[in-house]
């Protein structure tokens, strides 16, 4: 009974965290949930070399709820700049799908070692940035708007996450006020998410876990997400009286600290 009772409770203890994080700091909860998952799966004797495929897609799944959940608890307080979720949609849509492919064509030990890597650069940039950096006075548009987003959209599901990581900086450098940001990220999650999880369900993963459709497992996501939508309109509540840059530093050691785990793991084979 404890090798089902534990991995739920640490399902349900990971959800609830990635669900606050979502709606606070408009983070992707797939920075958490990928390497719970990871745990989780490996522990249960599924070490295949498309776990970490499975994590992603797993993950992906998730935000989809959190996501729609955290846009509308901050759309409700008027905080969601709609303009220019549709600018970018196209190329978020897209490039979420390339991610998946991708993912595809990677093994689990690469994929780690991407995950690591990408991971010190969002704690970095966390750990360091400041309020005043500006890259500009508005978001980029033409060219650079759409190779922004298809950006966006491939790196996010090659972390698992909604794309707040990447949304929240691209849009505080740009002159958006934090609270939008992290509001109008939030909706970024859901144009990575839904195309890339729709591509997953038809992507097989061998030597998958029980209730898997494609590379989805549907028993760890509906575990996860009864957590998360709990906690991810808190996370909304809370952004809105909260001091969310030093918690972004406490949260970017945490990064840190994941991001070593999994790079050492890589190299110990």
């Amino acid at each position: 009974m404890s090798e089902f009772i534990i991995p739920v409770l640490i399902l349900l203890a990971t959800g609830a965290f990635a669900g606050t994080l979502a709606g606070l700091l408009g983070v992707g909860g797939g920075i958490i949930l990928v390497p719970a998952f990871l745990l989780v799966f490996t522990q249960a004797g599924y070490g295949s070399p498309d776990v970490m495929q499975i994590c992603l897609a797993t993950s992906l799944s998730t935000i989809i709820v959190t996501s729609l959940r955290s846009v509308l608890a901050h759309h409700r307080r008027g905080a969601v700049d709609w303009l220019i979720l549709r600018a970018y949609a196209p190329g978020i849509a897209i490039g979420a799908v390339s991610g998946v492919l991708t993912v595809q064509a990677l093994r689990t030990q690469t994929l780690q070692l991407v995950f690591a890597v990408l991971v010190v650069f969002i704690a970095t940039y966390m750990a360091i940035s400041r309020p005043h950096w500006r890259l500009g006075d508005r978001m980029p548009q033409g060219w650079k708007q759409a190779v922004i987003s298809l950006c966006t959209g491939f790196v996010s599901v090659l972390l698992g996450i909604g794309g707040g990581s990447i949304g929240v900086p691209l849009m505080t450098l740009h002159g958006i006020p934090i609270h939008r940001a992290v509001a109008t990220a939030a909706g970024f999650g859901i144009l990575i998410a839904a195309p890339s999880v729709a591509t997953f369900l038809f992507v097989p993963a061998q030597n998958a876990p029980p209730f898997t459709v494609g590379s989805v497992n549907v028993a760890a996501f509906l575990v996860t997400i009864a957590m998360t939508m709990i906690t991810a309109p808190l996370g909304a509540a809370l952004a809105h009286r909260t001091d969310a840059a030093r918690l972004k530093r406490y949260f970017a050691i945490f990064l840190f600290l994941v991001a070593l785990n999994m790079a050492r793991k890589v190299l110990m084979g």
